[in-house]
C-alpha cells in the first residue's frame, strides 16, 4: 500500500505541534503565567520554528496563518493541561515531557529539511540550516518569552542534536527513499537529544573569572 507523503507530514506536524504545546505550556505553569500565557507559550512553541522556516524559504504567508489547524491542535493540547487531574499527573512526569520533546524535536527537524529541499531546491548549508531552526525556534522563542536562558545555549547536547538528524536527513534523502530518511532522521535526533539528557551530555563551557 503506497502511503501519500503530504498526509504522512501531515500527522507527524501534529503530532510535532502537540508535543511542543505540552511542553511550551508547561514551562507557562512552572513560570505562574495566567492562561492566556500558558496558551500563548504553547502555541510559540509549537508553531514558532514553522514560521521562522517559512520565512526563511519565503513561503508566504507561513503554514501557521495559512492553515490554522496547526494552531487549533496546538491550543486544544494546551487546554487539555487545564483539567486537574491530567496537569497533576503529566507535571510530575518527567520522562514523558521528555519524550515527547525529543519527539516534537526529531520530527520538526526532519520536515524543516525536507520542506528545504524540495521547496527551494536547497544546498546542504541551507537544507541543515533550515532543519536546525525549525526544530529550535519554537522552544528558543518559548525560553525567551518565559525570561529563561535559552535551553539551546545552556543546557544538554540540544542543537547538535537537530544537526545530526538534518544531517542524515539531507544525505539519504539523496540515497534512499523520503520514508526512510524521515525515520532515521527522526531516530537520531531524538536518540541523541534524550542520552543527553538521560547521561547529562554537555557542550565544553568557558568560564570567564570577571574580577580584576
Amino acid at each position: 500500500m503506497i502511503v501519500n507523503l503530504d498526509k504522512v507530514i501531515l500527522v507527524l506536524e501534529l503530532m510535532g505541534s502537540c508535543a511542543f504545546a505540552f511542553s511550551g505550556a508547561v514551562v507557562g505553569m512552572r513560570k505562574h503565567m495566567d492562561v492566556f500565557g500558558i496558551c500563548v507559550l504553547g502555541l510559540s512553541t509549537a508553531v514558532g520554528g514553522g514560521v521562522i522556516r517559512d520565512v526563511i524559504l519565503g513561503d508566504y504567508p507561513p503554514a501557521m496563518f495559512s492553515d490554522p489547524k496547526y494552531a487549533l491542535v496546538s491550543l486544544f493540547a494546551c487546554f487539555v493541561l487545564f483539567i486537574p487531574c491530567v496537569r497533576d499527573k503529566i507535571m510530575k512526569m518527567d520522562a514523558l515531557m521528555l519524550i515527547a520533546d525529543s519527539f516534537g524535536l526529531g520530527i520538526f527537524t526532519a520536515i524543516g529539511t525536507l520542506k528545504a529541499i524540495q521547496f527551494a531546491d536547497a544546498n546542504m548549508f541551507l537544507a541543515v540550516f533550515v532543519g536546525v531552526i525549525t526544530g529550535v525556534g519554537g522552544g528558543l522563542l518559548r525560553d525567551m518569552m518565559a525570561n529563561v536562558p535559552p535551553y539551546i545555549f545552556t543546557k544538554h547536547i540540544y542543537a547538535c542534536a537537530c544537526l545530526a538528524g538534518s544531517i542524515v536527513m539531507y544525505e539519504l534523502c539523496k540515497a534512499t527513499d523520503v520514508y526512510m530518511a524521515m525515520f532515521t532522521s527522526l531516530i537520531v535526533t531524538s536518540g541523541i537529544r534524550i542520552l543527553a539528557s538521560l547521561f547529562e551530555w554537555n557542550l565544553p563551557k568557558i568560564n570567564i573569572d570577571d574580577k580584576k
